[in-house]
């Protein structure tokens, strides 16, 4: 491809910076805004990423479709992509970078196969990719180098395997450790914060992790902010898990917390808008206030 064209379905904060990350490698990049949000609106301006009417649009457009958008939406967008195809009889290649288990990902590349469209699958291990950072892209299955040597600024694309599910396999493991260890951290320090032992808490703490809790308030609040996608990772997580032989218990724990973060104050803050600043008393105060009211 000597100038590909991207199609994006996501183009939230991680979603638009991925864009953005293509086009600074000299892709023409295109998405829909039909029925986003302001937020996401914002993010699409600010990442210079061409709009186009509707879905169908950008999949006739497309020589390659991303989809990043949250778990629970994976397998409706590949539906969606395949009504499209089916429309528009375009073939795009579709890279699915979502955080999804490999069991999801073989049902979704069967999803994607009954329309004839082949898949890519994908991972991203990292915040939303800047062009002096050093975001990893996993990438797997027989045409993933299709994707790998695609030109972005900040994306820093590696192949897991020749097997689909294999990327998404090492999302499912990094992410147990990440997000697993900042859930385990908000309870921790919230269940020490009730008791009035924080400081003591955080103390020795220190004496094994300084950094932990230096990156506290900053971790927990943005995990707040993100916790209603979170959950159905968490789920995810342990379905990847329990396909390995191993106990699902765990990370539908992780989903139980991130399900109780949801319902807190600090899911009202986009994870943009988060001040660097902040201290870990108001991070748990406001994590420790009754639950929001739920609409009608």
């Amino acid at each position: 491809m000597s100038r590909p064209t991207i199609g994006l379905v996501g183009a939230g904060e991680m979603g638009s910076a991925v864009g953005a990350a293509y086009a600074a490698g000299g892709a023409r990049v295109v998405t829909s805004l039909a029925g986003r949000s302001d937020r996401t609106r914002r993010f699409v301006a600010t990442a210079g990423l061409e709009v186009l009417s509707d879905l169908d649009a950008v999949v006739r457009a497309a020589d390659v479709m991303l989809s990043i958008v949250p778990p629970e939406h994976a397998l409706r967008v590949a539906s969606d992509l395949a009504a499209a195809a089916r429309r528009t009889g375009a073939t795009p290649l579709v890279g699915d970078l979502n955080a999804i288990s490999p069991q999801t990902v073989h049902a979704l590349a069967e999803l994607l196969a009954g329309d004839g469209l082949e898949l890519v699958d994908g991972s991203i291990s990292g915040g939303p990719p800047r062009p002096e950072g050093s975001t990893r892209l996993y990438l797997a299955g027989p045409r993933a180098r299709e994707l790998a040597v695609l030109p972005a600024a900040g994306l820093d694309a590696r192949i897991a395997g020749e097997q689909v599910g294999a990327a998404s396999a090492v999302k499912m493991c990094t992410a147990s450790v990440y997000k697993g260890t900042v859930g385990l951290l908000a309870q921790a320090l919230a269940t020490a914060h009730a008791n009035g032992v924080l400081e003591h808490v955080l103390d020795d703490l220190r004496g094994s992790d300084a950094k932990l809790v230096e990156r506290a308030p900053v971790s927990i609040a943005r995990a707040g902010a993100k916790s209603r996608r979170y959950v159905a990772e968490m789920r995810e997580i342990a379905a990847t898990q329990a396909a390995a032989g191993l106990p699902s218990a765990l990370f539908e724990g992780f989903a139980a917390t991130y399900g109780f973060l949801a319902e807190t104050p600090l899911v009202q803050v986009p994870p943009e808008a988060i001040d660097v600043a902040t201290t870990i008393e108001s991070v748990l105060e406001r994590l420790l206030r009754p639950p929001l009211p739920r609409p009608p």
